[in-house]
């Protein structure tokens, strides 16, 4: 895990500046909906979309997006655990914890504007829904898992696939119908700033122990070469 793990310190203005458009951009969409939660102003943009993405099912994407929809929620909050475990297990303590925090606080956040907004999906939705469209459950938990991964890894291939991901989860809840298109950019606009900013409170912590735990990792791993080449000393090329 130490070859795989290398996370990076962020710019505290960046993240700040990003964070705050895309909050402000879920502040505004949800005042939208407070404001009148059954028509609101881009309310014929969602309608558009939705009659296009719906026009494009067919058998093999609904199975794609039927795949999608099992493992974009219950399957990305297992995975959330496992890596939560993992880097336990690992002795990353600091950074279980950011996993966790960032997963717990995305999860309470839009369940509580879920049930405080209380938007109607789309009437022809194809899976089980719970209550409350805005914003999409589904999308904040990929986003908070995705992001997660990604600032653990530190690699820009990381945040490639984490950008992948989370549009393809988008799209896949406006074409199952579960979602109005802002629905699925309110879930962005929570989960991802939530985790930027956890991260920028346990950046350091966090890749300070990503460090000591290699240094052990490496002591150890040459402490046990001289153990083995002094147990064999005529092993040795």
């Amino acid at each position: 895990m130490t070859r795989v793990l290398d996370p990076q310190r962020l710019s505290p203005g960046l993240v700040l500046a990003a964070s705050t458009a895309m909050l402000v951009l879920g502040v505004v969409l949800g005042g939208m909906l407070l404001a009148d939660v059954r028509l609101p102003p881009f309310q014929v943009l969602d309608e558009a979309w939705a009659r296009w993405i719906t026009s494009l099912r067919s058998p093999f994407w609904d199975g794609v997006n039927a795949f999608l929809n099992v493992a974009g929620y219950r399957g990305v909050l297992a995975l959330h655990g496992v890596l939560v475990a993992a880097l336990l297990l690992r002795r990353r303590t600091q950074m279980a914890i950011f996993a966790a925090a960032a997963g717990i606080a995305v999860l309470i956040f839009t369940q509580i504007l879920k049930a405080g907004i209380l938007r109607d999906r789309p009437e022809n939705t194809v899976v089980l829904t719970d209550t409350g469209s805005f914003p999409s459950g589904h999308v904040a938990s990929s986003a908070a898992f995705l992001v997660v991964v990604a600032l653990l890894v530190g690699r820009a291939w990381a945040w490639v696939l984490a950008g992948f991901g989370v549009l393809a989860m988008m799209v896949s809840r406006t074409y199952l119908s579960a979602h109005w298109l802002v629905d699925t950019l309110g879930g962005v606009c929570l989960a991802v700033p939530l985790a930027l900013l956890l991260w920028l409170l346990s950046q350091n912590a966090c890749i300070q122990e990503n460090r000591d735990v290699g240094r052990l990792l490496s002591w150890r791993a040459r402490a046990s070469r001289r153990r083995r080449a002094e147990a064999h000393p005529g092993s040795g090329p």
